[in-house]
């Protein structure tokens, strides 16, 4: 074989890994690479995060919580009709696109809110891939001067201090559950519930991260299953003892990891 030949065969080789691994990201829904994928950001007013609070994820007060300023609004193309809540997302300012962007800086938030279509001068608009960050995740970025910067983004595993915690609202025939302080990939996409006389039941998205399902648990001791997108299930037992009540949140013994 001539060394042309060889040259050309080891360079048919390279194109076709590259093209491999671009189908592959390209391929995979936008709120689920874990490879670099290119979005925009823009950020809310605000220094102490006050424009982010409550939201379409139902978080509430971001700070009891426990999201605090690491928290992003995402475009729908990203927030996935809320499945996406809970999620983590490593960002970096592209110095090839802003002037703006601070140099070597990396930042992780949770999904919590909505960018809704018509906002942010239409940057949420689908097919979009936007954040829209707290102004202090922002201000780790770029200077705070610039209205949007190009971003680089990705799916990193959540951090969180303690248990999953569950508030469970409703009455007693409608059992209304937020499941917040998720660790590991954050989203949640299935939750069920059971008494200690009962067996599963499965509950539905109702909005954001709020599940509900209609058994009369009332003196029931409360266990719960939680699924992560695309990813693992974990079981959460005797989370709520038998005189729980409605308003109340209670923090399992583990985490996703």
């Amino acid at each position: 074989m001539t060394e042309l030949s060889d040259l050309k065969i080891r360079w048919s080789t390279l194109l076709l890994l590259v093209c491999f691994k671009t189908a592959r990201v390209l391929s995979m829904e936008a709120w689920a690479i874990t490879d670099w994928g290119e979005a925009t950001a823009t950020f809310y007013r605000g220094q102490d995060a006050s424009g982010t609070m409550g939201g379409a994820c139902g978080y509430g007060n971001l700070y009891s919580t426990g999201y605090g300023v690491h928290s992003t609004a995402l475009s729908n193309a990203l927030l996935n009709n809320g499945f996406t809540c809970g999620a983590c997302f490593a960002l970096e300012c592209r110095l090839d696109g802003s002037k703006w962007c601070y140099p070597g800086k990396e930042i992780v938030v949770t999904a919590t809110n909505a960018c809704p279509p018509g906002s942010e001068g239409g940057w949420c608009d689908p097919p979009k891939l936007h954040f829209d960050l707290s102004y202090p995740m922002f201000s780790q970025l770029a200077q705070p001067v610039a209205g949007v910067i190009p971003v680089k983004y990705k799916r990193v595993p959540c951090k969180k201090r303690g248990g999953v915690r569950f508030t469970i609202h409703g009455n007693p025939w409608f059992d209304y559950v937020l499941v917040y302080n998720v660790g590991g990939m954050g989203a949640v996409c299935g939750v069920a519930i059971k008494g200690d006389r009962t067996g599963w039941h499965y509950m539905s998205q109702n909005w954001g991260q709020y599940w509900s399902a209609s058994p009369y648990l009332v003196g029931q001791a409360l266990s719960f299953q939680v699924r992560l997108c695309k990813v693992n299930t974990k079981e959460f037992y005797n989370v709520a003892p038998r005189n729980w009540g409605f308003g109340q949140t209670f923090e399992a013994d583990n985490n996703f990891y």
